[in-house]
């Protein structure tokens, strides 16, 4: 997942409220977007600052205007690919959900955003740990301590069966192999052992296997997650 809610009275409404900075705002994220999509297609290696401003249609002066080089521009589309899957996750949610559902939920929600654009995958689980290993502790960092403040806060128990850590760096080489074998488009039959990752850790073997049915089950028949 960003906009801000306010009653329009007769002044708010004749006056401007578009920020100053709305321009280069949107130069910044179709930069970050081009970002994306180059390192899906070239990986970050291959990826040069002209092939950044062409598919951003924006001029290199635009881009050093925002960025210092490749490298900065890559680490900003790391931390806006973690932001926004981890909105994906907690907008999947509901309150009420019990902490196995809504971990199931929030798996089902990401692994559908990441099949929908694969340069998400990519960028963090292939060209994060080509680039710098450290980032894949940051993503770590950003999708651990939701799921176990979850189950620490509902009625899940969610003390320690298995290392989460360890858990998510099994998923992750689900993930990358999905993407080396050049199907991302498939990232959805990956679902299940996603979800029993995800769910293991905190809620045991057998909590795992439901919710990784369930999973399937939904995924199956296009149900509502």
């Amino acid at each position: 997942m960003q906009k801000h809610r306010s009653s329009e009275t007769a002044a708010s409404v004749l006056r401007p409220t578009t920020p100053l900075d709305i321009g280069q705002q949107t130069q910044r994220q179709r930069i970050i977007d081009a970002m994306i999509e180059s390192c899906a297609e070239k990986t970050f290696a291959a990826t040069t600052i002209t092939d950044i401003v062409a598919r951003a249609r924006i001029s290199r002066t635009t881009f050093y205007k925002q960025f210092e080089d490749k490298r900065a521009c890559f680490e900003a589309a790391v931390d806006y690919s973690i932001e926004e899957l981890g909105g994906i996750a907690r907008s999947a949610i509901e309150p009420e959900d019990e902490p196995a559902d809504a971990s199931r939920k929030a798996v089902s929600a990401v692994v559908e955003a990441l099949a929908a654009r694969p340069g998400l995958a990519q960028l963090l689980t292939g060209d994060a740990f080509a680039v710098d290993p450290l980032v894949i502790g940051r993503y770590r960092k950003a999708m651990i301590p939701p799921l176990e403040t979850l189950w620490a806060n509902g009625n899940g128990g969610g003390k320690g069966h298995t290392d989460p850590r360890l858990a998510f760096g099994q998923a992750q080489v689900l993930i990358l192999s999905q993407i080396a074998s050049g199907t991302p488009e498939r990232f959805p039959e990956l679902l299940p052992e996603l979800v029993y990752l995800a769910v293991s850790p905190f809620g045991g073997h057998d909590e795992a296997i439901k919710q990784a049915r369930l999973a399937r089950e939904n995924e199956a028949t296009g149900a509502a997650r």
